[in-house]
């Protein structure tokens, strides 16, 4: 009996000189992963609704990678500021991010076709983006930039004012308003708006304090923010918008680099199965502006087909034609937008 101790010591001793152990089992490694946002914070089944997708996508990544991959999301800017969001994932500092895109336009020309005024006209052609070429060419081009996405999210958006409503173009005239983007803010100042640029998180302040005095933002940002505190009209996206916004789930290629074959998988196939319930959530939001804005007191207006192409004739001659002149290849980015119905 001493002699099989010995042989199995003996043996011992030789798998662990060659590096071998075979006492303890092998177990995956645990990686948290952060998500940054601008949105307001909630819970999974409440509260604006980029928040929850950020969370709903957590969950479902955790379960399906058996707890490999663990998430803390960081609400209302409190990790990175919003518009540094996109930089902060390209230099590999942050994980991921549920980001406008167009925040990016200064250095990513290209990014401000997702928020060109008058350019898409409903969710269901924003989400054709994604396998047109239009949609393949963003990849391509944020991709270059060490980051990728995960979901294809679009927003509709609405117009809230503290003295008057805005539904035509002419009505923005002498008006200090917010575009969200240089697209959207040469659309607006060319149709007389006098423009501060800010992001959403700061519309109620600037509303608040006399900076503002009108501001166009995603239907889910003016509920959220709860600008109907500081708002006598708004003008919903129920019927027709020009504004719709891309405002994708993104990681950064440096960590999904650093993430097994498996857990790329999954991460991209989680992603992906997001889009239907960014959709439905959106549409609601659509709808929600005018019940919250009712309620709060303000008088709620919505634009017809009439309006939009006031505003699409706008948004032709002054933001469309400074992207294809001013972009490298902007002239065929519209061009590919605008093929896909």
């Amino acid at each position: 009996m001493g002699y099989r101790y010995l042989v199995l010591g003996f043996l011992l001793a030789a798998f662990t000189v060659m590096g071998l152990n075979v006492t303890t089992p092998a177990f995956a490694e645990t990686k948290t992963i952060k998500i940054s946002h601008q949105f307001p914070g909630g819970t999974i089944d409440e509260g604006d609704f980029r928040d929850r997708l950020c969370r709903k996508f957590a969950q479902e990544v955790e379960k399906r990678t058996n707890g490999e991959l663990k998430f803390e999301i960081y609400p209302s800017g409190s990790l990175v500021k919003s518009k540094q969001q996109f930089n902060a994932m390209s230099m590999g500092s942050l994980d991921m991010s549920l980001y406008p895109l167009a925040y990016s336009g200064g250095q990513i020309p290209e990014t401000n076709i997702t928020l060109m005024p008058a350019l898409i006209t409903s969710y269901e052609q924003g989400a054709a983006w994604k396998t047109a070429p239009i949609g393949k060419e963003l990849t391509r081009i944020v991709e270059e930039k060490g980051v990728k996405i995960l979901t294809w999210v679009w927003q509709a958006g609405g117009i809230v004012s503290k003295d008057k409503p805005i539904i035509v173009p002419d009505d923005v005239k002498g008006l200090k308003t917010r575009g969200a983007g240089k697209a959207m803010d040469e659309m607006l100042a060319a149709a007389g708006g006098a423009i501060t640029s800010i992001p959403s998180n700061e519309v109620y302040n600037g509303l608040q304090q006399g900076v503002l005095d009108s501001a166009v933002t995603s239907s889910g940002s003016l509920v959220s923010f709860r600008l109907y505190e500081q708002a006598k009209h708004v003008t919903t996206a129920r019927d027709k918008s020009f504004w719709y916004m891309f405002e994708p789930l993104l990681i950064s290629t440096a960590t999904f680099n650093s993430l097994t074959p498996e857990q790329q998988k999954i991460v991209i196939e989680v992603g992906a199965s997001m889009e239907s319930f960014a959709i439905a959530e959106a549409k609601k939001d659509d709808e929600e502006v005018a019940k919250a804005y009712a309620a709060g007191g303000a008088t709620v207006h919505d634009m017809d087909e009439a309006a939009f192409q006031q505003w699409r004739k706008i948004a032709k001659a002054s933001a469309w034609k400074s992207f294809e002149e001013k972009v490298k290849n902007g002239k065929q980015l519209i061009e590919m937008a605008e093929s896909v119905k």
